[in-house]
């Protein structure tokens, strides 16, 4: 699931990306996906019925009946930042995890192991 919230500069820009996806062949319309998907995390399948294409009319209808939600540029930079850190502390709880159940290694350590060693071997030639 992708966010729901976005400002009206945003939604001007995701239906622009939804033309370009309608006027596409089958590769530019998975760039296109794509592009939504990473840059607006914007899932089509989140607003559209199954089996109907989803472009810029039905991007505005989900608009009107309230599936999405324009807020205010300062606000969804807010949100956004809110999200990066959510992201970032999951992720390093995430690999401390896997750290503590022995399915990875700290390649901060192991960096910091290896940096010792070749000053050990520099001062000894």
């Amino acid at each position: 699931m992708g966010r729901n919230k976005y400002s009206a500069d945003e939604i001007k820009q995701i239906a622009k990306l939804l033309r370009l996806k309608n006027a596409s062949n089958r590769a530019g319309q998975k760039q296109v996906r794509h592009d939504l998907r990473t840059q607006f995390e914007f899932n089509i399948s989140d607003f559209n019925e199954p089996g109907k294409a989803f472009g810029e009319e039905e991007l505005h209808e989900a608009v009107r009946r309230g599936a999405i939600q324009i807020l205010d540029d300062a606000t969804i930079e807010a949100m956004k930042a809110k999200r990066a850190r959510d992201k970032a502390r999951d992720e390093a709880a995430r690999q401390q995890e896997a750290l503590d159940k022995g399915e990875q290694t700290d390649w901060q350590e192991a960096l910091s192991e290896w940096k010792e060693w070749e000053n050990q071997n520099d001062t000894q030639k």
